[in-house]
């Protein structure tokens, strides 16, 4: 063993603050709107979040500091190890370096619980006695049951409906960890009724679960909303990806050419990218990539538009890259990046230009999850394969240039948990699907009429 393959952190190189990239955007993110298209404040989302969690959502504070509860659960699998791909390379035959930070070392398995945890936490101290949430895959579903068990919470989790048939040992794992979990749309709230009752098969999609969650958030007591991406202060709870990872680099003398994360939400790509975009702003060169399947291509073919977070149009209006909240996505496997929006963050930084959108067929993506498998070991979530899938364009780019570039990527779970979607690529009962134009443009009348972003 001549050369490294992991390079690990001390616990007490948990990172104790946040980095919130709000501080430093070259241009101030535009507020939500109410549906009166006037900036809401605080209080209109009182009802749905805890106070503590909505002071963090409208921060611009650059470092917040982490709770010593909460650093004492991350430390249960945090700092997570940093990986070189040595035998992935070869593989490729590629000159680049290839480094991954694995996340799929967290109880549930995915880089989830790093805000679930803490907005556990913020709720418990706020007084919240139990929380609802919507999943699509179900690694969010199983990271907020996770968290909300070690700190004593209950939960009630609505997951779409074609990934609750599809995985249903995810629901299983909720299960365990004290969580109640039912299909989405369901019988249990008046938004799901609506929805059966106009579109009685419909595989659901994560704005129809997150109408669910949030009425039942609103209409319950001692109860608020939880959300596993998207939102400012989700993102910057998973920034000790990154955070770790520079440290990491760091020991070994080694920055990124290139840094890649799948994005569904957001949230792991923000994770892992927003301490080095933050670099970038400063004038480091350093490319960044969001990865998204091309069945649900809200960063690479949707406009950047105010729309609602959800199809029942309870959230307020977010500045983001969308398919329209009426948007019901294909059901490919990779359930983690059906979402209809972008996280505004990610968004803006798309639009100023200090981060890049791919969009990748889901064959080509499980492909690349396959020989990550023979050459790696780890047997990759659908959410992830897209990452690596990128990663490959990228290293094959390195070996066509003639450049040692050095690719950083965010190994956001495992696919223990997915084993039926292999099951399909296998038996070749996959298909890649590009979204047509006819279904966006018709997904997307569901913002006529909705407030434009001001123009960077």
């Amino acid at each position: 063993m001549s050369e490294r393959v992991k390079v690990f952190l001390d616990e007490e190189e948990i990172p104790k603050q946040w980095y919130n990239i709000q501080a430093d955007l070259p241009h101030p993110l535009p507020p939500p709107l109410g549906k009166d298209g006037k900036p809401i404040g605080p209080d209109d989302l009182a009802p749905v979040f805890p106070m503590n969690l909505i002071e963090q959502e409208v921060s611009t504070e650059r470092w917040i500091a982490i709770p010593e509860p909460v650093l004492e659960i991350l430390a249960l699998w945090r700092p997570s190890p940093l990986y070189r791909a040595r035998r992935f390379e070869q593989a490729l035959g590629t000159p680049a370096k290839i480094y991954y930070k694995h996340e799929g070392v967290s109880p549930p398995g995915s880089h989830k619980p790093n805000t679930s945890v803490a907005q556990a936490y913020y709720n418990k101290v706020f007084g919240i006695k139990r929380l609802t949430t919507e999943t699509g895959a179900g690694q969010w579903g199983s990271a907020l049951a996770f968290g909300c068990k070690l700190l004593g919470l209950e939960c009630k989790v609505y997951m779409v409906r074609i990934s609750f048939d599809q995985k249903p040992f995810r629901k299983f794992m909720m299960q365990t960890w004290g969580a109640e979990c039912v299909a989405s749309p369901s019988n249990h709230t008046k938004a799901g009724q609506a929805i059966l009752e106009q579109m009685p098969d419909t595989p659901g999609s994560l704005g129809i679960a997150i109408s669910e969650a949030i009425e039942d958030a609103v209409t319950s007591k001692d109860t608020r909303y939880s959300l596993g991406s998207v939102l400012n202060h989700v993102l910057m709870h998973q920034t000790v990806i990154g955070l770790e990872a520079k440290k990491q680099l760091e020991k070994i003398g080694v920055y990124p050419d290139v840094v890649v994360g799948c994005a569904g939400g957001g949230s792991n790509f923000a994770g892992l990218s927003f301490p080095f975009v933050c670099d970038k702003i400063s004038g480091k060169d350093v490319k960044v990539v969001a990865v998204e399947p091309t069945a649900c291509p809200t960063m690479t073919r949707a406009p950047y538009a105010y729309d609602t977070g959800d199809t029942a149009m309870m959230t307020p209006l977010l500045p983001m890259h969308s398919l329209g909240h009426t948007f019901v996505p294909p059901p490919i496997h990779a359930g983690g990046l059906r979402y209809h929006g972008m996280a505004p963050l990610v968004s803006h930084l798309l639009q100023e230009g200090l981060v890049e959108a791919r969009g990748l067929h889901q064959l080509e993506c499980y492909e690349a999850a396959v020989l990550w498998a023979h050459t790696e070991g780890f047997i990759s979530a659908p959410e992830t394969s897209h990452a690596i899938a990128a990663t490959i364009r990228e290293a094959k780019q390195a070996k066509e240039e003639g450049k040692e570039k050095t690719i950083l990527m965010n190994w956001s779970g495992h696919g223990l948990m997915d084993l039926t979607g292999y099951e399909a690529y296998f038996a070749g009962k996959l298909k890649d699907y590009e979204l047509p134009e006819e279904a966006l443009q018709a997904s997307m009348k569901s913002m006529e009429g909705f407030p434009k972003p001001p123009a960077l």
